[in-house]
């Protein structure tokens, strides 16, 4: 498979040849930066982890080179950061037994460009064609992060040039630079992801890069899920220790699927009419 950018990069944890452990792939997930995936599609990564009939598929969109750094990243070069998360993004891959972890290169400034971040999209096709996944993970339109959703329009567009029967049956926008948490329940995706949470702690401190340079990203999904659990159902015991939130794209990726400002109208709308209700 070719990538555009000179150091993309594809690993393969398991070494398997690199089209089978694409063609593998039934949990997809893609998001901008390194910890991405980690952090908003730990869901995907607990339903594959240890099994032979499911794999987990990872994309990073990115290339690093922007990330926040201080202490003993403090003098680090771009060059230097992205090489760093390049590696921690390979060592996530192992730790997760992802089946394949694809890392494409591109400048965020390139991606947030709709002309620019055409081949972007066009590796996506190429991605998404082949690896057929049953699920993808990406991000949410109400994120703040612009680079997030610059890469959830280049997952939309990429869906959408697939022919009908190559779509994912379900499309989900996860929570990374703002919580889902204000969703009415009636829209909320609500995953447990209270399984092994030995690896989720394991999977989060492979990010050095992130958590030493001064973002302790580790201790704050953690405390997300940790809140979301408990605040889920104020009349209810908790059901999970531990609880992510996504909303449903799906409707997005049909034959008719709305546009992404006429689908987050309606969530707003939605969200708005049950504040009015309530006073």
């Amino acid at each position: 498979m070719k990538f555009s950018r000179p150091k993309a990069d594809l690993y393969v944890p398991d070494n398997a040849p690199p089209p089978e452990a694409v063609r593998r792939t039934t949990h997809l997930g893609i998001g901008a930066h390194q910890d991405d995936l980690e952090f908003m599609a730990l869901h995907g990564i607990l339903e594959c982890y240890g099994r032979r009939d499911r794999w987990f598929g990872g994309v990073t969109c990115t290339d690093g080179a922007g990330s926040a750094r201080s202490g003993p990243f403090a003098h680090y070069t771009d060059e230097q950061m992205m090489a760093v998360r390049v590696e921690e993004q390979r060592a996530a891959a192992r730790i997760g037994q992802y089946g394949f972890m694809a890392q494409l290169g591109h400048p965020s400034s390139a991606v947030k460009e709709a002309e620019a971040r055409e081949s972007l999209v066009a590796e996506l096709v190429g991605l998404l064609g082949e690896s057929r996944p049953q699920v993808v993970y990406t991000h949410n339109p109400f994120d703040k992060h612009s680079t997030h959703i610059a890469v959830l329009k280049a997952v939309l567009s990429a869906i959408r040039r697939l022919p009908l029967s190559g779509r994912p049956q379900q499309l989900l926008g996860c929570e990374v630079w703002r919580g889902l948490d204000w969703l009415p329940d009636p829209l909320k995706v609500v995953h447990d992801v209270s399984r092994r949470p030995e690896l989720a702690v394991e999977l989060a401190g492979v990010f050095q890069s992130q958590i030493a340079g001064g973002k302790r990203y580790d201790l704050a999904v953690a405390g997300r899920y940790l809140a979301n659990a408990t605040f889920l159902d104020s009349h209810a015991t908790d059901a999970a220790t531990r609880v992510s939130y996504a909303v449903d794209l799906t409707p997005l990726i049909g034959e008719e699927g709305a546009s992404l400002m006429v689908f987050a109208d309606s969530v707003l709308e939605a969200f708005s009419a049950g504040i009015r209700d309530g006073l």
